[in-house]
């Protein structure tokens, strides 16, 4: 047992340096994310305990209780992890009081678990510790992830704690947490960052700046010559250069956006100015140069990179759902610390697309990687039978990311509502109620389906006080009324600021019309010149050849057939139906050489397209994002 006192559970976490907090008391009570958490509850967490006692994640801790331990189960040293990001997202439904008795009983017999094998110095990994393991512990620093495992260990036990009240998990993660700053004080860092943030959330929970202290030590390490490099060089593991130096993201996806997210955790308690400036930088040119129009992060399936700026093919797209959850803690991080819009701008579109569409409609299937394109003659290389096998998988051998998708489900009411003094700002919007520390509302809205918000005033404060909310980047024409009138009302910088006197009942109507958009890219993004994508409001549409008459490749859309969509409800969804053309059988030669004259008339077909992040669950076949423009004379139009 540590000598640290654990502190009771809190609320919101005020940060030293931070410009907003997050309201802690948020509860969804409708709408997509609603949805999308109940089936989290109600599907997606009882597959993914079924799938790690089947694949031996349990199995591989209860054994070290043994004098002669089976041999580990799995081909990765991390695989506690999916245990820890597991029991966070537990924690939370367990502290809502909405998981079911076997969900307690996988809760109950995994801390217990834990605390029976930690080994006594607070050591604690199921790989590592088998006395017949290749490897012994801190033997491999760049791979062995032991520091990773911690990370999420710390994660998990501090929900468990916040949500909880229980700290037995905190009491466990502590004793590892202090055997690590005893011996990576001074020297050393992990391959893979993710440590970072939760050291630093573990200070916010306990007091001890010791672990603030290190979590800075370990991001001022990267680059520095910590890190032995094998398999891979520096930039793999974003340690060629100090952090500061960065001239931009760089290397495998998720290593990047947890080493970020830390930093950003770092800032948010210190105030470091060149911490500060050096995440901004970064985050500019990614957001510029890096990010796929879904969100998603990592153009590679070669080292699971980010690859070059304007390097982003479509079919090829890497976009791990981890790497997308990555970004969305990095773009928190910086909307609190600096109250910016635009990192809630990017946040919201990557929820909506390259996050959700990791997971199938009935939640119990997952994607890996998420590409914006699927050519008719892709094959699955699974080994799956003749018949063909569903695109989504229900479980991986490297399985981080079904985890990581229970745990962030999980917590979704977390990243609604941020207040400072005096205001309360509303960053997300979806059904629910919003306790904040003076100010209690209710939130309607069918977003991200339609555009239309009411807020009603159901704890008013007794002084003046802003409520603050966000105008989307894409949004155009916006209107805002109280009480029916239009307000007094300050817009900048993707926020309106309504500041009154309140009283209970008062009600808010915010408009943001959600019109068809079309989407081109930058002339410097080879893959998609000559495309366009459709989006609407947050969300990224595609056509799956299942809703097209014709090859999805062969489809034109012009100007004319976007503004003048349909917009149509299927199923509870918003589709789009579009009047399209389809393009003339191409030549058989792979580099014809194109004609002069104007290309002869199209011919007329309708496509639907639906929501990104529901493509999939249909079966494999072709798919796009990205849809080609008329072309004239020869040329792409552009």
């Amino acid at each position: 047992m540590t000598s640290k006192q654990v502190k009771p559970p809190a609320g919101a976490v005020r940060t030293a340096a931070g410009a907003v907090r997050p309201v802690s008391g948020v509860r969804m009570t409708g709408g997509l994310l609603h949805d999308w958490r109940r089936r989290n509850s109600t599907a997606t967490i009882p597959h993914t305990i079924e799938q790690l006692r089947a694949a031996g994640n349990v199995a591989n801790l209860s054994r070290l209780l043994e004098p002669d331990p089976a041999p580990y189960r799995g081909r990765y040293p991390f695989l506690d992890t999916d245990l820890y990001k597991t029991l966070e997202g537990l924690a939370y439904d367990l502290g809502d009081g909405v998981a079911a008795e076997p969900v307690r009983e996988f809760y109950e017999e995994v801390v217990g678990l834990l605390e029976r094998v930690q080994a006594p110095d607070g050591y604690l990994n199921s790989f590592f510790q088998d006395p017949a393991a290749a490897k012994k512990p801190w033997e491999d620093p760049g791979w062995g992830h032991e520091l990773y495992n911690l990370g999420h260990l710390i994660q998990a036990a501090v929900a468990a704690h916040r949500r909880m009240g229980d700290d037995r998990l905190l009491r466990v993660a502590v004793r590892f947490a202090d055997l690590v700053v005893s011996r990576f004080g001074e020297a050393g860092v992990c391959g893979h960052p993710e440590v970072e943030m939760a050291l630093v959330e573990l200070y916010r929970e306990t007091g001890e700046r010791g672990y603030l202290t290190q979590a800075a030590r370990f991001v001022d390490r990267r680059g520095t010559g910590a890190l032995r490099h094998t398999i891979f060089s520096g930039d793999y593991f974003q340690d060629h250069l100090p952090f500061r130096e960065l001239p931009s993201v760089t290397g495998h996806a998720v290593r990047m956006g947890y080493l970020a997210a830390g930093a950003a955790d770092v800032l948010l308690e210190t105030g470091d100015p060149s911490l500060a400036g050096a995440l901004e930088r970064l985050w500019d040119d990614m957001v510029a140069t890096k990010l796929y129009i879904t969100g998603g992060l990592g153009s590679r399936h070669s080292d699971e990179a980010i690859g070059d700026r304007y390097e982003l093919p479509s079919e090829r797209a890497y976009s791990e759902t981890c790497a997308a959850i990555a970004v969305m803690q990095w773009a928190w991080r910086m909307f609190l610390a600096t109250g910016g819009a635009k990192y809630v701008d990017v946040f919201e579109r990557v929820l909506h697309n390259a996050y959700a569409v990791g997971l199938s409609a009935e939640g119990t299937a997952f994607f890996y990687d998420n590409p914006l394109q699927r050519r008719p003659d892709h094959e699955q290389r699974s080994g799956a039978e003749s018949g063909g096998e569903p695109l989504r998988r229900a479980w991986f051998g490297c399985p981080c990311c079904p985890p990581n998708i229970v745990r962030w489900m999980a917590q979704l009411a977390d990243y609604v509502a941020a207040e400072r003094d005096g205001a309360v700002l509303v960053a997300a919007y979806t059904t629910a109620r919003i306790e904040a520390s003076e100010l209690g509302l209710a939130m309607e809205t069918g977003y991200p389906w339609d555009g239309d918000v009411r807020l009603t005033v159901e704890r008013a404060p007794r002084e003046p006080y802003e409520l603050v909310l966000r105008v989307p980047g894409w949004a155009r024409d916006v209107t805002v009324t109280v009480n029916g009138e239009p307000p007094e009302a300050a817009a900048r910088d993707g926020w309106i600021t309504l500041r009154r006197a309140w009283s209970a009942g008062d009600e808010v109507r915010l408009s943001l019309p959600m019109p068809v958009r079309a989407h081109g890219s930058h002339p410097y993004l080879d893959a998609t010149r000559g495309a366009v994508a459709l989006a609407r409001g947050p969300l990224v549409y595609c056509v799956e050849q299942q809703d097209s008459p014709v090859p999805v490749d062969d489809l034109v859309l012009g100007v004319a057939d976007i503004v003048n969509a349909n917009i149509e409800r299927r199923d509870g969804t918003v589709v789009l139906r579009v009047a399209a053309g389809a393009a003339r059988p191409p030549s058989a030669e792979l580099y014809p050489e194109l004609p002069l004259e104007e290309t002869s008339p199209r011919v007329e077909v309708t496509a639907t397209f639906t929501p990104y992040f529901l493509w999939g669950n249909r079966g494999p076949q072709a798919m796009r994002v990205w849809v080609r423009t008329p072309a004239t004379n020869g040329k792409k139009a552009t």
